[in-house]
């Protein structure tokens, strides 16, 4: 069932969000979210393969639209009593009006139907805009990674946000 967003606290500018709708990520989302992510260098790179796994139920993925259209993608997976977010992005053009909190919560709300404790992910260093929205969503740094990321190389940041 796909998850509407019209919550205006979601939108970081203070201004209504457009309709955000977030639904589960089909095989016909593949070439979009490859799409989002060539525009995204900031973010992990995926092959098809990859996306195509998620597609097929192997880690839970979530796409979202805005206007009819794919502006976003999320993609986790459970590990034991936790979730790790592996990569999210929003195209450049859509963010800050919400569209990656309402992902975001979506994925929370997937780790609550299960009673996740927390939820982690890594993230570039250097990517400040991404690092504030996480901190504004609860997520704390928990340690680094040095050289975790290539193309360029560089380290991760560990974020975690514990479920209430």
């Amino acid at each position: 069932m796909p998850i509407t967003s019209d919550d205006p606290m979601l939108n970081s500018t203070g201004k209504a969000p457009e309709r955000v709708v977030v639904r589960s990520m089909s095989p016909g989302d593949i070439e979009t979210v490859l799409c989002i992510q060539a525009v995204c260098p900031e973010i992990a790179q995926w092959r098809m393969w990859d996306y195509q796994r998620v597609a097929a139920g192997e880690m839970a993925g979530w796409a979202a639209e805005e206007k009819g259209e794919v502006a976003g993608f999320l993609v986790a997976r459970r590990v034991a009593s936790d979730i790790e977010i592996l990569n999210f992005a929003v195209r450049p053009a859509s963010r800050r009006r919400g569209i990656g909190a309402a992902l975001l919560k979506t994925a929370l709300q997937w780790g609550r139907s299960f009673k996740a404790e927390k939820a982690l992910l890594e993230v570039r260093a250097s990517n400040f805009p991404a690092i504030r929205f996480y901190q504004k969503h609860h997520f704390q740094v928990a340690g680094r990674r040095p050289s975790y990321y290539t193309a360029p190389v560089e380290d991760a940041l560990l974020l975690t946000a514990p479920f209430d």
